[in-house]
């Protein structure tokens, strides 16, 4: 007969709800500063849960129009549980990072995958498309994603933080703010733009603080948006469950925060807001290794993926080499960014012959678990790079036949009120 005895359940150190602004709850913050205190402390090996609001906060609701995307505040953006301290971190060791579990809310079994505005926000094509605001709702069912405003696909997601990290030193901060300036000060006009300084608009520590700390923190934390040395948003699509991390320690405790859950995503997420993003609990486990940093060079994260992925063999793989050629036809040398893109356009190009618009097409290699991998970086003046679409999320047939593609209308995804995509 089962007993309560020794059956005691995991801890929820952050407790949110995913329907409440995320400046009005407790144990979020959206800036990186070492002067943000833990909000809760575990001991190494204990196994803890952290609630988690989605990225933006609640900005983005569950509805058929991309006007909240339009609007959305990136000041406000990302919204990270924590910081979580462990015992005995120290700067110099090696925080161990175990990823047991991560999984949506039960009250709320959807997310959703955005276009962003040209300015604002941008995305790997906002150039190219002049992007206007676009989005698709995901429904949850069990492992499986639909959405209504992507008909004919359904897969499974490998969910997974899109940011995880521990927090900078104030000297590893200093460096962060004044190359990222250094960046901006190239182009300080750029659209989108080329990097986001320290702003204190939007800033939020969802802790109790002396008004005089809240202001320095505000006034000198490192915004979210990209990864850095600590980890932070790399965007790891296999970051599932049974993966691990290893992150360098800068500060005592290490002061852990993860956030930026995503239900799945394609590598390199590559509309902005490009995975599923969702609000969830992760259940994480961690342990430290002393001298970590020394003993493994430890410059940047080293990750284990996880070992549980979607089992889909079959794959349309396009190809993308390093010349504009969906645009002005300019060669670049060895410009593996370039070839990306040109697999992706690609991809699009070849979708929209099935019948997606291109909005759709953009949001769903976005979402869906499609791989990319480098080919080659050393056959100039080319880099190559693929990206590969798995045949099994598509309820229809899509390879390439003799009589050619068959073209099915599938509608449109979400846009805005006033119509313009």
């Amino acid at each position: 007969m089962a007993t309560q005895a020794n059956s005691v359940p995991h801890p929820i150190l952050v407790e949110v709800d995913p329907f409440i602004p995320a400046d009005q709850q407790k144990g979020l913050h959206n800036r990186w500063h070492p002067d943000i205190p833990a909000y809760a402390t575990v001991k190494p090996g204990q196994v803890f849960k952290l609630q988690c609001v989605d990225w933006t906060g609640a900005q983005i609701g569950n509805n058929d129009f991309s006007d909240d995307i339009r609007n959305v505040d990136l000041t406000k953006v990302h919204n990270l549980s924590g910081p979580i301290a462990v015992e005995g971190a120290e700067p110099g060791d090696c925080l161990v990072v175990d990823i047991l579990d991560v999984t949506p809310f039960e009250k709320m079994p959807w997310g959703y995958t955005g276009i962003f505005e040209l300015e604002n926000g941008g995305g790997l094509f906002a150039k190219e498309f002049k992007s206007k605001a676009a989005k698709a709702i995901w429904d949850f069912k069990g492992v499986y994603a639909t959405s209504r405003h992507i008909p004919g696909v359904r897969f499974a997601g490998v969910s997974h933080p899109g940011l995880i990290g521990t927090a900078p030193s104030a000297e590893l901060l200093a460096t962060w703010n004044e190359r990222e300036r250094g960046l901006i000060s190239k182009d300080p006009t750029a659209v989108p733009a080329l990097a986001f300084a320290p702003e204190i608009k939007g800033a939020y520590i969802g802790q109790d603080l002396d008004p005089e700390v809240i202001k320095k923190i505000a006034s000198e934390g490192a915004r979210t948006i990209p990864g850095r040395e600590h980890g932070g948003n790399c965007d790891i699509k296999n970051l599932s469950r049974g993966s691990r991390c290893y992150f360098p320690v800068f500060i005592e405790g290490a002061n852990l925060s993860v956030g930026d859950l995503h239900f799945s995503q394609g590598d390199g997420e590559m509309s902005f807001c490009g995975a599923i993003e969702m609000a969830g609990v992760i259940t994480l486990s961690t342990s430290v290794i002393k001298g970590g940093v020394e003993k493994f060079a430890l410059k940047q994260p080293i990750f284990m993926p996880s070992p549980v992925d979607p089992l889909y063999s079959s794959k349309l793989i396009f190809e993308g080499i390093s010349v504009d050629i969906h645009g002005d036809g300019k060669q670049y040398d060895m410009d593996a960014t370039v070839a990306y893109k040109q697999a992706a356009l690609n991809a699009i190009a070849y979708l929209m012959k099935i019948g997606y618009t291109r909005e759709q097409a953009y949001l769903l290699l976005s979402a869906a678990p499609i791989e990319s991998h480098v080919g080659a970086l050393v056959d100039s003046p080319n880099a190559c790079v693929t990206l590969a679409l798995p045949l099994g999320i598509f309820e229809h047939d899509i390879l390439p036949k003799e009589e050619g593609l068959q073209k099915i209308d599938f509608g449109q995804c979400a846009i805005r009120s006033d119509g313009v995509v």
